[in-house]
């Protein structure tokens, strides 16, 4: 399991893929490569094999193929190995990586163990966590919306927001991740039911609840 060291409270890191540079130990990477096996590469450099930890948040998933037998060398650039859409450095021991060239990629191998999709130009349209899902989805009677909550978590979670984002034009694009799913839970849930009894309380457009409404209000004891 991958071990993480921020705390509850503290705000999600933005690791922006565009500026970042991952760090990997040579000889680590030299060994998987050669291994002949699927291997990871994690967003803090660790070379990690399958079957792979439900936490993991990568920058490269696969296998480096075996040399062809036809091949007329015996070895190969490192800088090669993990193909086009990477850049990378030797640095005596290191090896620095460079990925947002792959961030496509990065999208598929990671969607699945992400907290919240934010990839596409629509928005966030739902939690992979069913309990924070179930939250959501009441929050949406009283108008608010996935990224309201999500803002809460960027702010006071620990987690990685990873991304590739750029001023001009502006751009962006990213996959949320927490590390303590129960203070998110928590954090979500007393955001929106303080948020909806304020609405009750003093927003005319909520004087009168629709049984919808109701039904989202009781969920989060606002009445």
């Amino acid at each position: 399991m991958l071990q993480f060291t921020q705390k509850p409270g503290t705000p999600m890191k933005k690791m922006n893929l565009f500026k970042e540079i991952i760090v990997a130990d040579k000889a680590d990477f030299i060994r998987a490569a050669n291994s002949a096996k699927t291997f990871a590469i994690t967003y803090d450099g660790q070379i990690v094999y399958e079957p792979f930890p439900s936490d993991l948040i990568s920058i490269y998933e696969g296998l480096v193929p075996p040399l062809s037998p036809l091949a007329t060398t015996l070895s190969r650039p490192i800088a090669t190995m993990l193909g086009d859409s990477y850049r990378v450095v030797e640095d005596d021991e290191r090896l620095l990586i460079k990925a947002s060239g792959a961030w496509q990629n990065i999208i598929q191998w990671n969607r699945k163990r992400a907290l919240y999709d934010d990839t596409s130009g629509d928005g966030i349209a739902e939690f992979s966590d069913k309990t924070l899902e179930n939250t959501g989805w009441h929050a949406t009677e009283f108008s608010i919306g996935y990224r309201d909550i999500v803002e809460q978590f960027e702010r006071e979670c620990a987690g990685i927001l990873l991304c590739i984002e750029q001023e001009e034009p502006y751009q962006f694009s990213g996959l949320g991740f927490v590390f303590d799913i129960d203070h998110a839970r928590r954090l979500g849930y007393d955001y929106c039911a303080s948020l909806i009894k304020e609405k009750i309380a003093n927003d005319e457009e909520f004087a009168t609840l629709s049984d919808d409404e109701q039904e989202a209000a009781e969920y989060f004891k606002a009445l």
